[in-house]
């Protein structure tokens, strides 16, 4: 069989659904690969490198609707592409059924399969086939690389010689797949990042990656995770107290992305016109849910507005595409995946199994009939996080009965040591000469002396410490020199074994503190 990609037709698209590399991957799954001339120059991919990889190129559209089995692109097909479509042909693509019935009903017309790439479930096994994530990722990163583009200033704060200057401020509202990319983005940069989501339980993500994550004190007890991964809508009384809080963040704020989509509604608005109108002059917003309407109350699809105090609004749909090269490779990439669920046996023979959670969940439709919408996924993308209890502050009576406590289990646990160390020594004694036991009994002490000092010291203090471990360890060599002359040949090899030991330590930790300054010296 033969899979193809033909040139977008959408306007600006510079995406490819096929790379050379890919190719070469669906090759060994034993396809013949077919690909329309200049489908890839927009994304930096000539012909020649397509020939080069083994892939058959054609002149025209017509042609590689006609030679590929399977057909696959990046935008939804437009109906003149749908028309081209013939009985059993499999067609692979972004696709967005939810607002395009028409569409699926002249595929259904056609008995052509339709896999839409949006619609692939957001479970663990379909991580690797998840090209809204790809696709997120890039745009997110792109937002922050776009706000910095149409911001006046600095993203790290700097202190010059002509003044200081502050870090920016970013607010990202949603923290999906795009939120979080621009988090990492902006965190890079320097930026003080704040970021907002519905849901609780990504706050640990947001934070690790060194954003602050905004609060909203208000109990809600709907499942904010909703399903497949993206958020559920709000209560009109928690939309209420974010928007509040919205007001209050927006005057403070320099740069804010958002990215909150819900599957099949537009987007909610979340950044209204007053919040515009509150913040700084030069400050930007860049929204991502363009597409759906806009998140931003003032954001028009595919332009960028400057509004009358001064605050730029981006609302351009077509982030991927402007990095279409990295795009297209990741993008390729999920495609290739999907293909290689849809050959088992590898040997370019397409298997729609239609028990299979990931490809039922894709497929809008298959042999004549439409499979949308699919069943419910059946495990959440991200698991509620059990609440924690909050720590209470024990009061001054419960710190000292607790103090009293740890040091009686102290006292004990020395004095059960001192007991086996005296029964030990008397054991010892019983056996061994006057001589060995003068030897023994300084032995054991030096040992009980050691343990006391150096176990008293923090782990983190050990290595700032080395100076004191030597000096320690120069005590030790001192006091082996002193025993190596006794006439016990046991005492002599016990004393020269403490010398070696110890000067290990002494000149291995004159090497790590030799280390330590070195990298504090300017090069």
């Amino acid at each position: 069989m033969k899979i193809g990609a033909p040139k977008e037709t959408y306007e600006g698209e510079a995406r490819v659904a096929m790379t050379p590399d890919s190719a070469a991957q669906l090759q060994k799954l034993g396809y013949d690969c077919v690909i329309e001339t200049g489908a890839g120059e927009a994304a930096g991919f000539s012909n020649a490198a397509y020939k080069e990889a083994g892939v058959q190129v054609v002149k025209t559209a017509a042609a590689l609707w006609k030679a590929a089995d399977v057909v696959a692109k990046v935008r939804p097909p437009s109906e003149t592409e749908i028309k081209r479509l013939r009985d059993g042909q499999t067609l692979i693509s972004f696709f967005y059924p939810g607002a395009n019935e028409k569409l699926m009903d002249l595929a259904k017309g056609k008995g052509a399969n339709v896999i839409a790439m949006d619609m692939v479930p957001r479970i663990s096994r379909a991580q690797k086939m998840d090209a809204l994530s790809s696709m997120a990722n890039i745009a997110g990163y792109r937002a922050v690389i776009e706000a910095g583009n149409n911001f006046g200033r600095f993203f790290t704060g700097q202190v010059t010689a002509a003044g200081k200057v502050p870090p920016a401020k970013v607010l990202i509202v949603g923290a999906g797949v795009a939120g979080l990319a621009a988090i990492g983005t902006a965190t890079s940069l320097g930026a003080m990042t704040y970021a907002f989501d519905v849901r609780p339980e990504v706050s640990e993500q947001i934070e690790s990656m060194g954003a602050e994550f905004v609060f909203l004190e208000f109990e809600d007890s709907q499942d904010s995770a909703g399903t497949g991964g993206y958020a559920a809508p709000s209560s009109p009384e928690f939309r209420e107290k974010q928007l509040e809080k919205f007001r209050e963040l927006a005057p403070e704020m320099d740069i804010v992305i958002t990215t909150a989509l819900i599957p099949n509604r537009d987007a909610p608005i979340l950044w209204t016109e007053d919040m515009v109108k509150a913040m700084k002059p030069g400050s930007v917003v860049v929204d991502l849910a363009a597409e759906k309407g806009g998140n931003c109350e003032l954001t028009i699809m595919d332009e960028k507005i400057v509004t009358k105090n001064g605050v730029t609004i981006v609302g351009y749909t077509d982030f991927p595409s402007r990095m279409a090269s990295q795009a297209s490779t990741l993008y390729s990439t999920n495609i290739r995946h999907m293909m290689t669920d849809l050959t088992p046996e590898k040997d370019g023979q397409v298997v729609h199994n239609m028990e299979d959670d990931v490809i039922r969940g894709a497929t809008v439709t298959f042999k004549g009939d439409i499979t949308f919408p699919p069943p419910p996924p059946k495990i959440k993308a991200i698991a509620a996080a059990p609440k924690k209890e909050a720590v209470k502050e024990l009061t001054p009576e419960q710190k000292k009965a607790q103090e009293l406590a740890v040091f009686q289990k102290q006292t004990r646990n020395q004095v059960g040591l001192l007991a086996i160390g005296g029964a030990l020594i008397l054991l010892v004694g019983l056996v061994a000469p006057a001589s060995f036991m003068q030897h023994f009994i300084v032995f054991v002490l030096s040992v009980f002396v050691g343990f006391q000092v150096i176990w008293g010291v923090s782990h983190s203090l050990h290595t700032p410490l080395m100076s004191v471990t030597n000096a320690i360890s120069s005590i030790i060599i001192l006091g082996a020199l002193m025993q190596i002359g006794s006439g016990s040949y046991l005492v002599i090899l016990l004393a020269a074994l403490s010398v070696f030991m110890a000067g290990i330590n002494i000149f291995g930790g004159f090497l790590v503190t030799r280390r330590m300054l070195a990298m504090f010296q300017k090069s």
